[in-house]
């Protein structure tokens, strides 16, 4: 009974946690609305595409080289380029130190769904024989993290030419006292909420990728996929006149 109400007790500071007096959020949002977006694109020289986003307080940087002859041999494809993925979160991008082994699987998880994420989108089979390498850092984080990873990949690979099908758009979403939240903080995926992460390609309104952190009751998982979605959308927006701008600019030389 004890414990019961412990955790009774527990929940409700959380809920507070979230949710001010006024229905906002910790951050002063609304549950539907996405943080302040920065993007810009062409930073690194040495790389062949490179991007940056800021979602609200978490920062994120990506990296592509290639396509480019495989370094490996045994690891060719005959009929299509491999695509290759390293994630890693800089050691300062957050106040609280977790448990090395559990963070690295962590971070080799994002790469896997990174990968499989871009794998049907690009259109490998224009190099065969070939790898693209993609290096993702964060370099602060305040939740979000996958979804600014594949937003900064997304904006990377156009920025090296690379042919895609379509842009790749993440966002995420979660469920919390009624609510279905839009583009989660840390202190909101700290609180263990259901969380949803939707890879959107935007042109075709297709997913091509979802990832769940938790459980959602599935009363309200179609509240949640649609919410996120709907970021997707305006998340494409965003990242289109990124580009847009960019493809103006005169590139170094």
């Amino acid at each position: 009974m004890a414990a019961s109400a412990f955790i009774c007790a527990l929940f409700l500071q959380l809920i507070v946690l979230i949710f001010n007096a006024l229905g906002l959020r910790v951050d002063g949002r609304r549950p539907p609305e996405l943080r302040r977006l920065l993007t810009k694109v062409g930073l690194f020289t040495n790389a062949d595409g490179s991007a940056y986003i800021e979602l609200g307080n978490t920062k994120c940087v990506a990296a592509v080289y290639g396509p480019k002859e495989s370094k490996i041999q045994s690891a060719q494809l005959h009929d299509r380029a491999v695509i290759n993925v390293e994630y890693n979160v800089a050691s300062f991008s957050s106040g609280e130190r977790k448990l090395k082994m559990k963070r690295d699987k962590r971070m080799l998880e994002i790469a896997s769904i990174i990968k499989r994420t871009f794998e049907p989108v690009v259109m490998t089979s224009t190099f065969p024989r070939s790898e693209i390498d993609i290096y993702v850092q964060i370099l602060q984080l305040d939740g979000g993290a996958l979804h600014a990873a594949i937003n900064a990949t997304c904006l990377a690979m156009i920025d090296a030419g690379i042919p895609m099908s379509d842009y790749v758009i993440a966002c995420s979403a979660g469920f919390s006292n009624g609510s279905a939240l839009l583009d989660l903080n840390y202190i909101e995926e700290s609180a263990e909420l259901p969380v949803l992460t939707a890879a959107l390609l935007p042109k075709s309104g297709k997913l091509t990728m979802l990832s769940m952190e938790s459980r959602l009751h599935l009363n309200h998982f179609q509240d949640v996929l649609n919410l996120a979605t709907e970021g997707c959308n305006t998340l494409a927006e965003s990242l289109n006149e990124t580009v847009r701008k960019a493809c103006k600019k005169p590139r170094p030389i």
